[in-house]
């Protein structure tokens, strides 16, 4: 009899360690923990909890239609799981592996915790197709920029990469179970029952995906899979999506590779969830201006293509991708507001947030990151507008009064804000 844990692999399909599991024991019990330290630090009405909620629910009934059912617990897994594996006198807890600094020491705890009682700790990849130290240079040192990563990562591939993980003939594994048990409630939890932002579902769209490189950076065109969400939670596996853009389109596989690659640099270099990668760069002076930080929080800065970006993030939790770059540049280089402080914010409000991926992406813009655009590049909203949104047809539907009395002026001019910008990183990367 052993466990298995659901975390960031919210499918009974292609789960590579759910099917380990399987094939390696003839009980499996299913479960899930809602983190009790994590929802702690989240609003009661966060959008991302009532995902998890619902696709738990989803994951449940499919457990169920195989005679099984899925364990659903709250509450702090260090001290869970133990306490749930000396329960069902397990000789195993598998699950999928998690490469985030919180992660890896909570699972550092819960591994030493099993194994005063006997209990392996068994952990597989799922959540990515080469984690860790699979795709390094050839001294075996962990890539820093992305163009020859991506070339040894495509080198490295192999059909047995992204085969898929049937369970087909272990289904009996699973632990029967005759008396289904009622989901916590969003309100048990400390949440409200809020009705969801729309979302897409796991379909994968073949045309969106086929026209990708030729779409992807206008705001307004359906050029973007939006399916960020669902690769976050698992809903989806990273290998099928990975086969469907190998057939279709190597841009649409570019960026699942910077998703392996921002997973990877966390993992090697974990200062840089805190801190710049490139340490020199945490000697800038930021602005600690707080009516520019609002402005650019409520999408009221008088830059049209950057305000209509953050009312899309807080209306919807989602933004499109080519805009992300433009509102971060903004932030970091017209505003010169620390990075930090717009990840913080893109924390709160993605619903696809990763924390790798956020860090990553934040730090490219500010210039301080592993694989960065260089300081002295500064996006000139006003260029970016004329060039993915020349229509106005994204900015007239996120900011309605644009080009009324009522739409503020800019909280600053460019030609300043460049001037400035390059004037103190210079300094900073001079001293």
């Amino acid at each position: 009899m052993v466990l298995f844990w659901h975390r960031r692999d919210l499918r009974i399909e292609d789960n590579a360690g759910l099917f380990k599991a399987l094939k390696e024991n003839d009980q499996v019990q299913p479960i899930f923990i809602f983190d009790a330290l994590i929802l702690a630090e989240l609003p009661r009405n966060d959008q991302r909890v009532r995902f998890i909620h619902q696709e738990i629910q989803r994951l449940k009934k499919e457990y169920q239609e195989l005679g099984s059912d899925l364990k659903v617990y709250f509450g702090n897994p260090i001290e869970l799981i133990p306490s749930i594996a000396e329960r069902f006198s397990c000789s195993a807890v598998y699950t999928n592996r998690d490469y985030e600094p919180y992660a890896l020491e909570r699972d550092k705890n819960i591994y030493a915790s099993l194994e005063k009682f006997g209990i392996s700790f068994i952990g597989t990849k799922d959540h990515v197709i080469f984690e860790k130290s699979e795709v390094t240079k050839d001294d075996g040192l962990p890539y820093t920029i992305f163009t020859p990563y991506a070339r040894k990562w495509k080198a490295t591939l192999s059909e047995s990469s992204l085969s898929s993980y049937s369970i087909d003939e272990y289904q009996l594994h699973f632990l029967q179970s005759e008396d289904a048990e009622e989901l916590i409630s969003m309100n048990e939890l400390g949440f409200d029952d809020v009705e969801l932002f729309p979302f897409p579902n796991r379909s994968f769209p073949e045309t969106v995906v086929k026209d990708y490189h030729e779409n992807r950076d206008f705001p307004m065109v359906n050029g973007t899979s939006k399916l960020s969400l669902h690769l976050r939670f698992g809903t989806i596996s990273i290998r099928k999506l990975a086969r469907f853009a190998m057939e279709r389109n190597e841009t649409y596989l570019n960026e699942l590779i910077w998703r392996d690659f921002y997973q990877m640099i966390i993992y090697h270099f974990p200062h840089s969830v805190k801190n710049a990668f490139k340490k020199q760069y945490d000697k800038i002076e930021w602005e600690q201006n707080e009516v520019h930080f609002k402005a650019w929080c409520e999408g009221k800065t008088g830059y049209p293509l950057v305000d209509a970006g953050m009312r899309e993030l807080n209306d919807t939790g989602f933004m499109h991708n080519r805009v992300r770059m433009v509102v971060a540049s903004f932030l970091t280089k017209h505003l010169l507001i620390d990075w930090r402080r717009g990840e913080s914010y893109f924390a709160e409000k993605l619903m696809d947030f990763e924390l790798a991926s956020n860090i990553g992406g934040w730090q490219w813009a500010a210039g301080c990151g592993c694989d960065a655009a260089p300081y002295f590049r500064v996006f000139n909203p006003t260029a970016q507008q004329e060039k993915f949104d020349k229509q106005k047809k994204y900015i007239q539907k996120w900011v309605p009064e644009f080009g009324t009395p009522a739409y503020p002026s800019p909280i600053i001019d460019h030609v300043f804000a460049r001037e400035r910008v390059l004037s103190r990183f210079k300094k900073a990367l001079n001293e």
